[in-house]
């Protein structure tokens, strides 16, 4: 909801703008002239005066303009199909402000045009952000990523096999991950450890070629492959945010005020989409590494590794029935008093209740 005084709004245009933008530096610096700031897609609506902007009512819709009263404005955007999606750049321990990242903003806000050229005043608008999440697409059936690798070794004849898969293409967040691996040591080495590690690479590409990989999980297993025998086993693996708080740089969904979040799903690249738009790309692969060991006294100092890569796909699972996401203006609705003052509020995510 915003609030605003009625009778200081009486005689002025009220609009509502639904912005995708890019950020990627401070906003206290656009004081001194310098912004860091992309709009990617941005829709107003004019809600007062009425300039003609009738949504299909929900619902939600309905019970909300009944709480409301006479000066309750609903309205709705579509988003349009090639947009990004939320995705934030987790700060440093020490960094303030916005971070790095691309975000949903509606904003209500009093002026004179839709896009004022004046930079608006603070008691004049009421902004909200919301995020926008890909879910995966439906299961294909397909068996999930393979890799092998036949490695051989100096003073051996005879190489060790490994072949690393997975059971399915899409993996959703906080599931576990079998990976299933077999492994042909036909040498006089021994495996010493297993070790796999699950890397996320963001490339950013809006402004430039940056591209960064974080070791989002890294995990050892004890398990011993002797010399001229089998190894087949499932391991289990869950990449999740919580082991990674302190990371910098690592790509998380958007968040929503103070709420925990996840890491970041993978970006979904359809046919014809521009990948400049999408500002940032979001991957994750999965490297399956052993340690063999060349024995004897100097075993530890002579070991080598033989590694695999599998990609992998994080998203979330398509919610069960259809849900209803309203964005709602109400002049004026009620102040309430929150934890940092009284203030104007903007309704945030809304699910309708009616629909199961």
């Amino acid at each position: 909801m915003i609030t605003h005084w009625f009778m200081f709004i009486l005689f002025s245009p009220v609009f509502v703008k639904l912005a995708c933008a890019f950020h990627y530096g401070r906003e206290d610096l656009d004081v001194i002239g310098l912004s860091f700031r992309k709009d990617i897609w941005v829709k107003h609506i004019q809600l007062y005066p009425d300039a003609g902007h009738k949504p299909n009512l929900t619902p939600m819709h309905v019970c909300l303009l009944k709480k409301a009263g006479e000066q309750g404005r609903a309205f709705t955007f579509d988003i349009a199909t090639n947009l990004p999606c939320s995705v934030t750049l987790q700060p440093g321990p020490d960094n303030a402000g916005k971070a790095c990242g691309v975000d949903f903003e509606v904003k209500t806000y009093i002026a004179t045009e839709a896009d004022p050229e004046e930079k608006l005043d603070r008691k004049d608008t009421a902004r909200m952000t919301v995020r926008k999440i890909q879910f995966a697409p439906d299961a294909t059936g397909a068996p999930g990523p393979r890799a092998d690798i036949c490695k051989s070794f100096m003073m051996s004849d005879k190489p060790v096999h490994l072949q690393a898969s997975l059971e399915k293409e899409i993996y959703y967040h906080g599931d576990p991950i079998n990976v299933n691996i077999k492994v042909k040591n036909e040498t006089s080495r021994t495996v010493t450890k297993i070790k796999i590690i699950v890397e996320q690479t963001t490339d950013v590409v809006l402004y430039s070629a940056d591209k960064y990989t974080k070791t989002v999980l890294s995990q050892d297993f004890g398990e011993t492959i002797d010399a001229n025998s089998t190894f087949d086993k499932s391991l289990a693996i869950t990449p999740l945010l919580a082991e990674n708080k302190k990371k910098r740089g690592l790509a998380l969904e958007g968040r929503l005020k103070d709420e925990d979040t996840n890491l970041a799903s993978n970006t979904i690249i359809r046919a014809g989409m521009d990948k400049e738009v999408l500002g940032i790309l979001v991957s994750y692969k999965i490297k399956v590494n052993l340690m063999v060991s060349s024995g004897g006294l100097l075993g530890g100092l002579t070991a080598s590794d033989i590694q695999v890569e599998l990609p992998l796909i994080l998203m979330h699972p398509k919610p069960q029935g259809k849900r209803i996401f309203v964005l709602f203006s109400c002049f004026p609705p009620p102040r309430v008093e929150t934890s940092k003052g009284e203030g104007d509020l903007l309704s945030d995510r809304l699910i309708d209740p009616t629909v199961q």
